[in-house]
């Protein structure tokens, strides 16, 4: 009778003596024998519950029984034939809460691991150069235009290119990628990843635009009324930092997450002078919130140098919401963490940089409407940290300026674009939405997933504008006496 490993098999690490000190990924990702001996895990249900939570539908048991079969080639196809980005989904992705939420000998063992077993295949498909060539289909007549280049508008492109669209992705910044590209550090995402699975979208004849702010440089209006756009589709994200409001907190040294994130992960501000965007290299540094990209920051902080780097988080460590996974590697990599502290007040030298900040001890009280225990304020424990870089990790809002810039475009109270959830169709005709800019800041998956269904969406919306166009004045009055014959 075969042993049967109630624990994942181990995702070998960089060790973090050494993986504080460089930007290396720090997952090295599983050889043949541990994804072999992990995927003989699966149990192969007649009912895999696990792709009932994936938003992109991985034949999950499949592509796991080819794994086992040594059979990589058979796995990287299958799951090639729903996500265009695995190598990055099986880093990222918070499978915890999705796939492998739902794996059936969760209670009894760890699940499966769902999202090391992706990255393995993938990874070994780029290793072996196994990845087919995709053959442009001819470009069509229909133009589609995608403004945003994260992982829902790459979704799009490549789904419409793949059924003959001429497709254009219009990025604002200077890198294809979206937040794959600025908002995931090298060490968890290294960057050559992104550049081959761009590389492969331009190969499906998916046309990119950098550098176009769109409701700045030109507007939806123009690309609809002038530039002949068929149809858009809005993957804009939510890249609009929040702040806490404290005094003090424009101070130099203080950044949002994204603009910290961004000037190191996009415009290589780690390596100045050698990149001309600094950021500051700090000694103590702190990190408010306790998120995945709070965990981002603090562990991109431990690579800049802090001989201290804190995280600062109201809530207690059960309430974090970073993956358990990030925050072990965080620990790990020698963070801090400051458990029920509350930031109240900044203050900084006589040139204007940040030197302290004042903080109150919290207790949790009653729930809130989010069903947690509420933090409150525990009187007389104010107490002071000296500090020379903070980064603000509480989470974003949506961008504004397609909104604002867009006539006929809905929105919510929340600022996010009002788009139908089972087709991403907006208040406004031919514009289609999906990803962050419709629902606040979530995952790369959940984007992808909703840039696949706004994709066949806005095929159908398109086939019908195309037979609507074929029918003659003619036809529609043989119809109507028909009609009326009848």
């Amino acid at each position: 009778m075969p042993i049967v490993y109630t624990k994942k098999t181990e995702m070998p690490c960089g060790d973090p003596a050494v993986r504080r000190t460089n930007w290396d990924e720090v997952a090295l990702g599983y050889s043949e024998e541990r994804a072999i001996a992990e995927a003989r895990r699966c149990i192969q249900c007649q009912e895999p519950l696990c792709e009932q939570g994936c938003p992109v539908n991985i034949p999950i048991r499949d592509f796991i029984r080819r794994v086992a079969q040594s059979d990589f080639e058979g796995a990287a196809r299958i799951i090639r034939s729903k996500n265009i980005l695995p190598a990055i989904c099986g880093r990222v992705c918070p499978v915890e809460d999705q796939c492998e939420e739902l794996c059936v000998v969760l209670g009894k063992q760890e699940p499966v691991a769902i999202g090391r077993l992706e990255r393995f295949v993938a990874d070994w498909e780029r290793r072996a150069g196994a990845h087919e060539a995709a053959k442009p289909p001819k470009r069509g007549a229909k133009k589609v235009a995608v403004i945003g280049s994260g992982p829902a508008g790459l979704t799009v492109a490549s789904d419409l290119a793949q059924l003959g669209y001429s497709v254009t992705i219009f990025e604002a910044l200077h890198a294809i990628g979206g937040v794959l590209r600025y908002g995931i550090p090298e060490f968890r995402l290294p960057k050559a990843i992104v550049d081959e699975d761009m590389e492969r979208l331009k190969g499906r004849g998916v046309e990119f635009q950098a550098n176009v702010v769109v409701g700045k440089t030109i507007t939806i209006d123009q690309l609809m009324d002038e530039m002949g756009y068929e149809a858009v589709f809005v993957g804009t994200g939510a890249g609009s930092p929040k702040f806490m409001g404290v005094p003090g907190e424009n101070h130099k040294g203080i950044y949002s997450a994204n603009e910290f994130l961004t000037r190191v992960n996009l415009m290589r501000a780690n390596a100045f002078p050698d990149y001309d965007t600094p950021v500051r290299r700090p000694k103590r540094a702190v990190i408010i919130g306790a998120g995945d990209t709070a965990m981002d920051a603090v562990r991109t902080a431990i690579r800049l140098g802090a001989d201290e780097a804190h995280i600062v988080y109201r809530r207690s460590e059960q309430q974090m919401t970073a993956r358990a996974e990030d925050y072990s590697r965080a620990k790990e990599e020698g963070a801090i963490f400051d458990w029920l502290t509350l930031p109240t007040r900044f203050t900084g030298d006589d040139q204007g940089w940040v030197t302290t900040m004042e903080c109150l001890r919290m207790e949790l009280g009653e729930p809130d409407d989010s069903g947690r225990r509420r933090p409150v304020p525990i009187s007389g424990s104010e107490f002071t940290m000296d500090i020379d870089l903070a980064v603000i990790a509480l989470g974003t809002n949506p961008n504004p300026l397609i909104p604002q810039t867009t006539r006929g475009l809905e929105i919510n109270d929340h600022g996010c674009v009002v788009a139908d959830s089972e087709t991403g169709r907006t208040s406004r005709e031919g514009v289609f939405a999906g990803g962050d800019i419709v629902t606040g800041a979530a995952t790369v998956i959940l984007a992808m997933g909703a840039g696949r269904v706004a994709a066949t969406a806005i095929h159908e919306y398109l086939e019908r504008k195309a037979a609507d166009r074929k029918r003659t004045p003619s036809g529609d009055k043989r119809r109507r006496h028909r009609k009326t014959a009848g």
